[in-house]
């Protein structure tokens, strides 16, 4: 099986980096999405990218009626600049009367809505808003490796620097701004990075390999450590090695890596839940 695998990598190296490079970068970010408890802002990001993509092949539409050429990265910065307003908006909902999941909720349902209706009459519009929902890492370019791998480094110097200034604005905001972590700084700054990585994320793998690797891991990391320093390495970790087993599983049965991987992830979630059940003495939640 494995030998099979490595006989495919001329022809798909550039897929399966991608797909492996994401599994370490989303996971790390994961981290934090998941200690703060807000799991469907990653959806409702996402989904907001998949709205930037869908105005992106309009405008580019109409632009060519006038014998205009748009951007060759358009789509791509349609899904990056929505994803990051988004995940602002998001982030400056904080302290506000309405609570955090009804802005994220609101965000996810109008881009869901919107992401249909303005490729509606389009005639390969529909057939691409399908594709980035379903999720296909085909197609992925060297390109993508090398913006991968540069995001995935600079987001882990990042975290590394500054790991216990985010778990603190995550696990008690309050707290972090009495010692001077400004959470209306921080917050907004997160935002950035979150929007940013999402929004590249989407174009390439879409809308259930970018979420599913953004929280799974993270859940799975959180049933399975004490404190939420171990979080940043298990978590990525995890992603990584339940991606590569996805990937060989779903080349030997011919099924789509992407999906084969989040189904993995969501098996052994759900039985890290089940194992909590059965032993008393399960690290019961995460603490700082």
């Amino acid at each position: 099986m494995i030998r099979d695998f490595i006989a495919s990598w001329p022809l798909f190296a550039p897929t399966y980096l991608t797909g492996w490079l994401l599994a370490i970068l989303l996971p790390l970010l994961g981290v934090y999405v998941v200690a703060r408890n807000q799991i469907f802002m990653g959806a409702a990001i996402a989904q907001a990218s998949t709205l930037g993509i869908a105005l992106s092949m309009i405008a580019a539409s109409c632009l060519s009626a006038f014998h205009i050429h748009a951007l060759e990265n358009s789509a791509t910065v349609g899904a990056v600049v929505f994803a990051g307003a988004a995940s602002l908006a998001m982030s400056l909902s904080y302290g506000r009367r309405e609570s955090h999941e009804a802005v994220a909720a609101w965000i996810f349902l109008v881009s869901a809505s919107l992401s249909v209706l303005v490729v509606a009459h389009s005639p390969h519009g529909l057939d691409e808003i399908q594709r980035l929902a379903s999720s296909s890492l085909i197609g992925a370019t060297r390109g993508d490796v090398f913006l991968y791998a540069l995001l995935t480094l600079l987001t882990a110097g990042f975290f590394f620097r500054h790991h216990r200034t985010l778990t603190l604005l995550a696990l008690d905001p309050d707290m972090a701004a009495s010692v001077g972590h400004a959470p209306r700084r921080w917050f907004p700054a997160m935002a950035i990075i979150l929007g940013l990585v999402i929004g590249f994320s989407i174009r390439s793998a879409g809308l259930l390999y970018t979420f599913g690797c953004l929280v799974l891991p993270a859940l799975i990391a959180k049933n399975l450590v004490r404190t939420i320093r171990p979080l940043y390495f298990v978590s990525p970790l995890l992603g990584l090695a339940t991606s590569v087993a996805g990937f060989i599983l779903a080349h030997r049965l011919d099924l789509p890596p992407a999906q084969n991987t989040i189904a993995l992830q969501a098996i052994l979630l759900g039985l890290c839940w089940g194992g909590r059940r059965l032993r008393p003495f399960w690290p019961a939640s995460v603490s700082p």
